[in-house]
């Protein structure tokens, strides 16, 4: 049985039940850890949309990247990769605006080898609500 063909033969799952999964695999960081992890080395990557970006501001420092373009533009060996993505050992910390792309995100960067990849629970909106610094938006 070919890998498609077993993934095929797997029982459905639903949204929750798939984010519940993926989180087991990873060691998600609250937003002081994440906020510290920058400052250690870390490379916070936010892949929210341009609007709420625009609307709620940024974070310092963080690597924009769309969520269609993460896994190319942080892979270690694509021709694709960005400057930050510097080997399969880096730590990534994955924002979106709440906390659960995020985990889906940061799951698929582990299938690409980047080991150390995980994501701020909460995301965005709770790296504001603790008090952490954030450049305005255009909004």
């Amino acid at each position: 049985m070919t890998d498609a063909e077993e993934t095929r033969a797997q029982a459905p799952v639903g949204i929750d039940e798939l984010l519940e999964r993926v989180r087991t695999g990873l060691d998600r960081l609250g937003p002081a850890e994440a906020h510290a992890a920058a400052e250690a080395g870390a490379l916070l990557v936010d892949i929210r949309y341009a609007a709420l970006r625009e609307r709620d501001g940024l974070i310092p420092g963080a690597l924009v990247v769309e969520r269609n373009e993460l896994e190319w533009r942080l892979d270690p060996q694509g021709s694709h990769r960005a400057a930050e993505a510097t080997g399969h050992d880096l730590q990534v910390v994955v924002i979106c605006n709440e906390g659960y792309a995020s985990s889906l995100a940061a799951a698929s960067l582990h299938q690409l080898g980047l080991y150390r990849a995980t994501d701020l629970d909460g995301g965005f909106q709770a790296w504001r609500a603790a008090g952490l610094p954030v450049l305005p938006g255009r909004g």
